[in-house]
């Protein structure tokens, strides 16, 4: 391959046709667009190698320099490389012998009610006091906390999207490229009938309005942005003298999804509801594009953990059919 052109080509190839598939790819489209700038500048001719690969991956413009990150900036381009041999039969295709597997994931934060509410109030308390900026935070965590969303779900929200009057949210081209719709507990409808009061006096009360909106600033009736939100989030973490619970090395925004699961399962548990039965259902809720997904909470987080280890007692010793 001797010119950037052809690589790029075949990069924007590869994505059209995964995404025929149903597939986004942002994440790996902008990989691959460096990853061709790269072997341009290097001018890289012939079939493409481990060694350019890997001298890509090590150039992280975070600068992690960690065996982890590298591996999974190499898992971008072992697809795209075994797509390319049909095309160049001597493109090699890196395995992860050379910075071993990615990592699993890893035991996340789960919040204690009283953390909850401690959060909440913490973001009721955001300044300019009287201003509309501490209720979109306030009403933005509760709604993250009361229905599993994704941060960049949550963010996506219009204002048709949310039907007060039916109790349901409509979360539109989500991660997967799916669309869902959830019901919503009554005291979250009141929480966010109240929110949408406050918000349409400012005039933001169109049906493509944004439901979540900034206050001030460049982004005053403006989406909220996902940056915006987490530094807010960091100054409401720093208030609260939390013990980390996690390893992610403290409490995210995205942990109140995982707790929400987490309770979710606990509370199926306490009222004597057959889990296993109902998990798809709360994989359909959490938007989840495999229920393996949704059944990771049962191994890798410790409230979890000690349900099915328990679960797994009470069937040990069971008697066997035809004992008595």
């Amino acid at each position: 391959m001797s010119a950037v052109i052809d690589l790029q080509s075949r990069v924007n190839e590869y994505l059209a046709e995964r995404r025929r598939l149903g597939f986004e790819l942002d994440r790996m489209g902008g990989g691959l667009a460096s990853f061709a700038r790269f072997v341009a500048a290097a001018r890289h001719s012939g079939p493409l190698t481990i060694d350019v690969m890997v001298d890509w991956v090590r150039l992280d413009k975070a600068q992690h320099r960690t065996q982890a990150t590298w591996a999974r900036r190499l898992e971008l381009l072992r697809p795209f490389a075994r797509w390319m041999r049909q095309f160049d039969p001597d493109t090699e295709v890196p395995d992860e012998s050379i910075f071993g597997p990615i990592p699993g994931r890893v035991t996340p934060h789960i919040y204690s009610e009283q953390e909850i509410i401690d959060l909440l109030a913490a973001a009721r308390g955001l300044g300019p006091s009287g201003s509309l900026r501490p209720v979109v935070f306030e009403t933005l965590l509760g709604l993250i906390a009361s229905t599993g969303l994704r941060i960049s779900e949550a963010l996506s929200l219009v204002n048709a999207d949310v039907d007060l009057v039916a109790g349901t949210l409509t979360v539109r081209k989500t991660k997967f490229t799916k669309s869902r719709m959830l019901p919503l507990h009554p005291s979250t409808v009141q929480a966010l009938l109240a929110y949408r009061r406050l918000r349409n006096k400012s005039g933001y009360c169109s049906g493509e309005s944004p439901f979540f909106i900034g206050t001030r600033g460049r982004r005053h009736g403006q989406p909220l942005s996902d940056r915006q939100v987490h530094r807010v989030f960091l100054g409401l973490r720093s208030q609260t003298g939390w013990v980390d619970r996690g390893c992610h090395g403290g409490p995210r925004i995205h942990d109140l999804r995982h707790s929400f699961a987490v309770r979710r399962v606990i509370l199926w548990h306490q009222q004597g509801i057959d889990v296993d039965q109902s998990m798809l259902s709360l994989s359909t809720y959490l938007g989840h594009a495999k229920i393996s997904n949704t059944y990771w909470y049962l191994t890798g987080v410790p409230e979890l953990m000690a349900l099915a280890g328990n679960k797994f007692a009470d069937f040990a010793q069971a008697p066997e059919f035809g004992d008595e």
